[in-house]
């Protein structure tokens, strides 16, 4: 059970690597981490609720980060540049 906990994690510390060429131990105990809580605070031994449950945590958590930074604003000049894109004003 443990080595299923441990799978997402790594497959997403060797992504980060080859994507930024750096790693963050910090990102790859986050998972781990939030696993630990998330299966203590529900109380169940489930794998795949607890991984989904995980999934939609950061799912929330990023999308009310990007909406914080106001990211579409500050990326919408980028995006029309690289990828030719027309807004409707």
């Amino acid at each position: 059970m443990i080595l299923l906990y441990l799978i997402t994690p790594f497959l997403g510390l060797l992504r980060n690597y080859i994507k930024y060429k750096q790693l963050k131990i910090f990102v790859f105990l986050r998972t781990p981490l939030l696993y630990f809580f998330i299966t203590k605070l529900f109380q169940t031994n489930t794998i795949w609720k607890t991984m989904m449950f995980e999934r939609w945590f950061f799912l929330i958590y990023k999308s009310l980060l990007s909406l914080y930074n106001d990211d579409y604003n500050k990326k919408k000049e980028k995006y029309i540049k690289k990828y030719g894109l027309k807004y409707n004003i």
